[in-house]
């Protein structure tokens, strides 16, 4: 009796929990771009370490965009490159004449790419600065719609923008893709509660003002990653007004799932190590509050073996779990056109309780690698 009311409560907390973030998605509203005369100078600073592989999908994309070149800086950070990435952008930058400036990343912290951030910051000149990531493909619209939203919200210093992966048939691709559906629904759904917490540094706008004012990544620096959440929560607590998602198809930013498990695992215990040094207590009760619903289901499997509880009760925990869970990946998808890979969400359902808790026991005792860097926990 204690067993199942205990269970009980967890389920209806997460019921809870992703029906607010439902609710709060449609709070947000969609973006529509306009078609006014651009005005706004962007800085585009992109961190870079070994990715010679990644760089020509990026840089391609950066030459189709639409916005009026004399706007755009982009400024690309050699995090000690090994590889042939530098040539291949000064290269690419010559022939297709881009607005493209190679700097030193200057170490002075535990963390390499809040140092390149930092370093591309001190070398702007514009007041508004976007961030993204080497293996992203930027939208033709990108620069477009940030410049649209911003003009017409002129009191706004940072801006939270979507980042999805590229479609896939591999099962492991559809499984992180609907994992990063789960996290993108969380943050739009989050902005509609007004209680934001998260966002993802591949797509994210701030200006030079506020980054300044937070005194940038100062108190978080001994985080190897973070760059983007840290620096969230201090403009959130600094002024939350001026904070906002731009809910718009035409800003999605694409990049490539993990290529293998081992990889997948070493990415997600790196984005699991820095939930510790949260400082919202919001995002801490909603991460406790998933990881109670998931160590629950799989405690659920030892106890029916055990005849603690029936079969069926531990069926329909599932199918409510997995009922919420779709609900909010179903507008996720919906929102960045990729409602077909929601033919792979019963296997995923099945299969995440078990890498959730793998994760979480994982990176509460180990560290991660990360571009041929190993960082301890």
């Amino acid at each position: 009796m204690i067993v199942s009311v205990i269970f009980i409560s967890i389920t209806i907390l997460y019921l809870l929990v992703i029906g607010r973030f439902i609710y709060g998605f449609d709070k947000v509203p969609a973006f529509n771009l306009e078609d006014i005369p651009a005005k706004t100078k962007f800085s585009v600073i992109v961190p870079f370490r070994n990715e010679a592989t990644d760089l020509p999908k990026l840089l391609a994309s950066i030459s189709q965009l639409n916005y009026p070149s004399h706007l755009t800086a982009f400024i690309f950070i050699d995090d000690d490159s090994s590889d042939a990435s530098v040539s291949i952008i000064q290269e690419y930058g010559k022939t297709h004449k881009l607005p493209i400036t190679i700097l030193k990343n200057k170490r002075s912290s535990n963390s390499p790419k809040k140092d390149a951030i930092t370093t591309a910051i001190n070398h702007v000149k514009t007041e508004w600065i976007i961030t993204t990531d080497a293996d992203c493909e930027l939208p033709k619209y990108w620069l477009d719609t940030y410049d649209c939203f911003i003009q017409n919200n002129p009191q706004k210093q940072m801006i939270v923008a979507p980042v999805s992966y590229n479609s896939s048939s591999r099962i492991l691709d559809r499984f992180q893709t609907l994992d990063f559906f789960s996290l993108i629904g969380t943050t739009i759904g989050a902005f509609g509660l007004k209680k934001p917490f998260l966002c993802n540094g591949a797509n994210l706008g701030y200006t030079k003002t506020l980054f300044n004012g937070v005194n940038g990544f100062e108190n978080n620096n001994n985080i190897a990653s973070g760059d983007d959440i840290f620096l969230l929560q201090k403009a959130i607590k600094k002024n939350p007004k001026t904070v906002s998602y731009l809910k718009s198809d035409r800003v999605v930013v694409k990049t490539t799932p993990e290529k293998n498990l081992k990889n997948l695992i070493s990415q997600r215990i790196r984005w699991a190590s820095k939930t510790t040094s949260y400082s919202s207590m919001y995002a801490t009760f909603i991460g406790v509050a998933v990881l109670l619903m998931n160590m629950l289901l799989l405690a659920s499997m030892v106890l029916e073996i055990t005849g603690v509880l029936k079969p069926q009760f531990i069926g329909y925990i599932f199918i409510i779990k997995s009922g919420i869970d779709f609900l909010l990946l179903f507008k996720t998808a919906r929102f960045l056109n990729q409602e077909h890979l929601l033919s792979s969400y019963l296997f995923s359902a099945v299969f995440y309780p078990f890498f959730c808790i793998y994760i979480a026991v994982l990176s509460t005792f180990r560290g991660y690698k990360w571009k041929d860097r190993s960082f301890n926990k």
